[in-house]
């Protein structure tokens, strides 16, 4: 796929999530942070289902969403993606930095907004910060989408099963979020969204602005690897055989 290509279907991706997040974020700002929508049933559902094996899994889910976690699968999808130990280097740097700074501007509208959580009696973990968007459910879903973008770059047809696995995880922990009685369903829904939007404003930027000859590494390994076979495989120039030195 050509760069111009990724960079358009990444700024289209990335636009139109911004604009589904802008349009929730005013329909939240406008009912000064009420529940909207399905958020009160779903807590209701969430709070009247809560055995003990399903909060431990759900505990254990949502501590994957922050922390050192998210970083360290970035860095994987670094060295995923990479080919060269240049290329390499250069990802880890660039999936950390997408990751760090979304979780800056994520912070900072968090503070803007100022959506109050739900009522502390439905707890089943700790928070602190405000809801809107969720921050455990942001981190994963943009550290599950460097993963899929990870392989989709090292593999053009892709994995589909770890692409299943690893988006499976990035949702079903904003889900946890919920059950656990710390966010909205509408604030998880806000969190997948701006992580989506944020993601592909990154990869739009790479794909613009990264120099060619730092993604040439597969081009430069194959282009070598046929001047090698050709190498060995290459006649006897017939002009030399036979030929004997001048007396």
């Amino acid at each position: 796929m050509k760069r111009a290509d990724v960079a358009e279907l990444a700024g289209s991706c990335g636009l139109g999530a911004w604009t589904a997040f802008g349009v929730l974020t005013m329909v939240v700002v406008g009912h000064d942070g009420i529940p909207l929508f399905a958020d009160g049933d779903l807590l209701s559902w969430s709070a009247s289902h809560r055995p003990d094996v399903a909060l431990a899994f759900a505990r254990g889910l949502t501590a994957t969403g922050t922390g050192v976690v998210p970083f360290a699968l970035a860095a994987l999808a670094g060295v995923i993606a990479g080919r060269t130990l240049r290329q390499r280097a250069l990802a880890v740097a660039l999936c950390l930095a997408c990751l760090g700074a979304g979780q800056g501007l994520r912070y900072a509208v968090m503070a803007l907004i100022a959506r109050p959580r739900p009522p502390l009696t439905d707890w089943k973990t700790h928070a602190s910060g405000w809801a809107f968007p969720s921050g455990h459910t942001t981190t994963a879903a943009l550290t599950a989408g460097l993963l899929i973008v990870a392989v989709q770059v090292r593999d053009p047809r892709g994995r589909t099963a770890f692409a299943l696995v690893i988006g499976g995880w990035g949702a079903l922990v904003g889900l946890t979020r919920v059950y656990l009685g710390v966010h909205w369903f509408t604030d998880v829904v806000g969190g997948w969204l701006f992580a989506l939007g944020w993601l592909g404003a990154c990869l739009c930027a790479v794909a613009c602005w990264l120099p060619e000859r730092w993604t040439a590494g597969k081009k430069d390994a194959d282009r070598a690897r046929e001047q090698r076979e050709n190498h060995d495989h290459a006649p006897d120039d017939p002009d030399r055989r036979g030929r004997s030195r001048p007396a």
